[in-house]
């Protein structure tokens, strides 16, 4: 007796974004540093007092949600360079441009840009609250 043929599943779900949240001692500071020194505009803030926001620059979106206290130790996270989110580009020249950017803001840099041996070019920036963002593109 031979066996039917499985039905084909239906097409897999698309993941089409991530959104990291990073924990913030206070909106209105963390929302200057993202849209004066990093590019990003605000998409919303909601809260009263306001307690929770996203930035957006292009496809990438942050969620920056208030806590009373760090939730992570600062100490582990630059020893460990513990990341809180990581942004890619498509283009090595971008990555390149972006960290030229954020350079002549004046933006905190835990690791300058770099070439890693895995194919890749990255820099690291610090947070007002301590939060490492890994920005990444490919080194060719």
């Amino acid at each position: 007796m031979t066996k039917a043929p499985a039905t084909q599943p239906a097409s897999r779900p698309v993941l089409i974004a991530a959104e990291p949240q990073l924990f913030v001692a206070n909106l209105a500071a963390s929302c200057p540093f993202f849209t004066d020194k990093l590019g990003f505009a605000i998409a919303f803030v909601y809260g009263e007092p306001p307690f929770y926001a996203q930035v957006v620059r292009d496809g990438a979106r942050l969620n920056l949600r208030c806590v009373d206290r760090p939730t992570v130790d600062g100490e582990r996270r630059d020893r460990e360079s513990l990341l809180s989110a990581a942004v890619t580009v498509a283009t090595a020249a971008e990555i390149k441009q972006l960290f030229l950017e954020f350079q002549a803001a004046g933006v905190a840099f835990h690791q300058t840009l770099k070439h890693e041996p895995w194919g890749a070019r990255d820099f690291i920036i610090k947070d007002p609250d301590g939060n490492l963002l890994l920005f990444a593109g490919p080194a060719e």
